[in-house]
């Protein structure tokens, strides 16, 4: 079979570009097609990638720096491609990728990292964050974001099969196109440090620092707490304000190396998490290394930290305020010799690259066989979250 995999776009390397390159691996002689590639040679090659073929957006002036002001032009960009010539069509969607033009001879499986958050749900947090919550270039958002959920909404009848990368996910994918999504949970690399890992004396945040990910709650909740230590990891635009009004005990790491983030993981005592995501990689990240989680008790991370007393690896907080987390640690700590490393590097297991191969690659077969049987592939039974936290 001649197989394209349509991937939305490669300009860093991210939780969906994990994602792809264990797809790639899955199909090494795809073709991949992305609306636009500024990747640097060398992560290229790490994904998998010989060379992606592009739209008419690689062209187009400041693309590289000034990419979301093109949103309007991407539903056309990713119509553009012709893929009338293979036989699976493979996408993987957070954005306009699953939208791809396919006929009723082809198979088009999508796996959807989510549905559009910034046409959708989130619409209105992210006008505030970008200062268009009023004034008329507020209406034209508005009206842009208007029209991308009516093709959003269109073009989810086309894929065959939709695969969620969490029953968080796949819950949102119900109630905004009206499908079952099978879930499938993105592959995570797993540490390669031995066990009995010494363990510091601080607490870790790690993330790029923006409002949606409420670095700023932790970073005052550790302030109210003097006698205990925060690193916190990760760069962004909210770092010189949340310096100002962080305590002496918090601790601000910039941006690091993998290996740096790993120790500061393997090292800590526990690895606090305040956004609410569709999964969270750096949450199974963390546990593989033997640590334990506080997190906020919405989305995706509670499909990750157990909180079953059989192999407890973190505890939930209810809402992101420094109120809800400083209760959350100081209970964390009356509790903290009962949590085993053990059972977080165990947990963290079943999110493993080897395990998302082999069920991708079931689910792909099984569309394949349906398809050739003249059955449809969309009505495959789903299958439900496999893992219980």
């Amino acid at each position: 079979m001649r197989v394209a995999v349509v991937h939305d776009w490669l300009y860093v390397v991210g939780g969906a570009e994990q994602v792809l390159r264990e797809i790639l691996k899955c199909y090494p002689d795809a073709d991949v097609f992305a609306l636009f590639d500024f990747l640097p040679a060398a992560d290229r090659e790490k994904i998998g990638i010989r060379k992606a073929r592009t739209s008419f957006l690689q062209k187009m002036p400041l693309m590289r720096s000034r990419h979301r002001t093109y949103l309007p032009l991407m539903p056309l960009a990713v119509e553009q491609f012709d893929l009338s010539g293979y036989d699976l069509v493979i996408s993987s969607s957070y954005a306009v990728a699953k939208g791809v033009l396919t006929g009723p001879g082809q198979i088009h499986v999508a796996y959807v990292h989510s549905p559009m958050r910034y046409a959708w749900d989130l619409q209105h947090a992210y006008l505030r964050e970008s200062g268009l919550a009023a004034g008329f270039k507020s209406g034209l958002a508005r009206l842009l974001l208007h029209g991308i959920r009516i093709w959003d909404a269109r073009t989810a009848h086309g894929p065959d099969v939709m695969i969620a990368n969490s029953a968080f996910v796949a819950r949102r994918i119900k109630k905004i196109y009206g499908r079952d999504a099978e879930v499938i949970y993105p592959p995570v690399t797993m540490s390669t440090r031995g066990p009995g890992a010494a363990t510091g004396n601080h607490f870790l945040a790690a993330s790029r620092l923006v409002p949606y990910k409420n670095i700023e709650a932790i970073v005052r909740a550790f302030s109210a707490m003097p006698d205990l230590q925060l690193v916190v990891a990760g760069d962004g635009p909210e770092a010189a304000r949340l310096k100002q009004l962080a305590g002496p005990n918090v601790t601000f790491a910039g941006f690091v190396s993998d290996e740096r983030m790993r120790n500061l993981m393997a090292t800590a005592r526990a690895f606090i998490f305040a956004a609410e995501e569709d999964f969270g990689i750096i949450v199974v990240e963390a546990q593989s290394e033997g640590t334990p989680v506080l997190a906020l008790g919405r989305g995706g991370v509670r499909e990750i930290v157990s909180s079953s007393p059989v192999r407890r690896t973190g505890m939930f907080f209810p809402e992101a305020t420094p109120e809800a987390i400083e209760g959350c640690v100081r209970s964390f700590i009356a509790q903290e010799s009962g949590f085993s490393r053990a059972a977080c590097r165990a947990q963290a297991l079943q999110f493993s690259a080897e395990r998302f191969r082999r069920e991708f690659v079931s689910t792909v077969t099984r569309a394949i066989e349906s398809h050739q049987n003249g059955t449809d592939p969309g009505a495959l039974p789903v299958a439900s979250s496999r893992f219980t936290a």
